[in-house]
């Protein structure tokens, strides 16, 4: 797991770490059940804070993306597949509706549109 702190950015330390590994797990770079370094580990890996570590581990935690294991450490929550499948469906319902709005804002028809849309789903199949 590689993780890259930046200094000149006004985001907390905790929330890149977040973020970063979020990305990861919601990438499938990080797999369900996968380990992660221990908050120490990783707290000397990235020349931080134990407390901050620990901060961001809570908040993955939280959010159902970690879970901790009593004397073992944080791994990859089992149920990610299920939270990846979400994420992505958001993702594209969120392209989808910026290519309506393009679509309305260039006048092509709800039908048209639905063509397009057809025509590129043929064209991804084959």
């Amino acid at each position: 797991m590689e993780l890259v702190i930046r200094n000149n950015t006004n985001q907390p330390i905790y929330q890149q770490i977040c973020q970063q590994i979020r990305t990861q797990i919601l990438s499938g770079a990080l797999a369900p059940g996968e380990g992660l370094p221990s908050i120490r580990a990783l707290a000397r890996d990235l020349k931080i804070s134990v407390i901050t570590t620990k901060r961001a581990y809570d908040e993955l935690e939280t959010d159902g993306l970690l879970c901790a294991v009593a004397g073992k450490g944080y791994f990859v929550a089992e149920g990610t597949p299920e939270l990846i499948r979400e994420h992505r469906r958001q993702e594209m319902e969120d392209h989808l509706s910026s290519a309506v709005e393009l679509a309305r804002q260039c006048g092509v028809a709800p039908g048209e549109l639905m063509e397009l849309l057809g025509i590129l789903l043929e064209e991804q199949s084959v």
